[in-house]
């Protein structure tokens, strides 16, 4: 059991309470088939969610099934991943869909150890897909609920007190109720950069006010800064599958085309390494998704 002094019983039912009001209205909250929950899971993550929408529907019409996505080249997934960003998402999503097909006939485990081993899936997507696809009681630890979490309790959180805390707070038999509520509040309420303290339901439960150190800084869950988009590899390897999603180019169109013509080491890196995650390969001497 989590030792922590505060009141965790009335903070679930405060936000329980708000959420039965205040919820966001998300398409994949009304269907519990795991294929679907998996694919808005892995397309949400650190993707604006006006964004995804649109996205996961026109997936679902292409890929309506696990076994579907698995009888597809990778490098149509890739394709229609076009405009969410961190592309190699598609690829493990791919290859997680082949993997649920050949090791268990196309039916997503429950297990968490199962979860895990599948190419992509990691502890918060694993929990997701038993939280909202099989309504299990487990807790998803994410970078909005890490957040609340630590500013509820005041101090920064290890991975293991995170997570232990979080179990502590599912209310049993409403797993799949309370971890979107609880994402709702991180995301709607207690945010990163203006969190809503004054107004806040949980401010006479709540540790931390908006005043002082926010003890979410670097707490186990919470992202941190990455680093600068403009100029990196990211920002090149990107550049270059979007070109792909159009056609195969030669090895030195691809250099010309994402602008390294001046640095061209640096440019062969990147594509050897688009090359050994599996994002691209080459044929009779072009350059084309896999």
């Amino acid at each position: 059991m989590h030792e922590n002094a505060v009141p965790l019983d009335p903070f679930v039912s405060t936000i329980r309470t708000w959420w039965s009001s205040e919820a966001r209205e998300l398409p994949w909250r009304s269907v519990r088939d795991p294929w679907a929950i998996h694919l808005s899971e892995v397309m949400a993550q650190q993707t604006q969610l006006d964004r995804v929408v649109p996205k996961w529907k026109q997936f679902l019409e292409r890929f309506p099934t696990v076994e579907a996505a698995s009888r597809a080249r990778a490098g149509e997934l890739i394709e229609l991943w076009d405009g969410l960003g961190y592309n190699r998402r598609a690829l493990l999503l791919h290859r997680c869909a082949q993997e649920i097909v050949a090791t268990y006939g196309g039916k997503y485990p429950r297990s968490l150890d199962e979860l895990l081993a599948l190419p992509g899936i990691g502890p918060y997507t694993a929990r997701a897909i038993q939280a909202f696809a099989f309504e299990l009681d487990v807790a998803v630890l994410d970078t909005n609920v890490g957040r609340v979490l630590a500013r509820l309790t005041g101090k920064s959180l290890t991975a293991s007190n995170a997570q232990a805390l979080a179990d502590s707070l599912v209310p049993a038999g409403a797993g799949w109720e309370w971890n979107q509520a609880l994402l709702d509040f991180g995301a709607m309420v207690c945010t990163k950069r203006t969190p809503g303290c004054v107004t806040c339901p949980a401010r006479a439960i709540c540790t931390w006010h908006g005043v002082g150190v926010d003890p979410a800084e670097g707490s186990a869950g919470v992202s941190v800064r990455q680093s600068a988009f403009e100029g990196s590899d990211r920002q090149a390897r990107g550049r270059l599958i979007i070109h792909l999603r159009q056609g195969s180019v030669t090895r030195s169109e691809a250099i010309e085309l994402i602008d390294l013509t001046e640095e061209p080491d640096r440019a062969e890196q990147i594509i050897g390494s688009l090359e050994s995650d599996g994002m691209v390969i080459e044929h009779q001497g072009r350059l084309q998704l896999p």
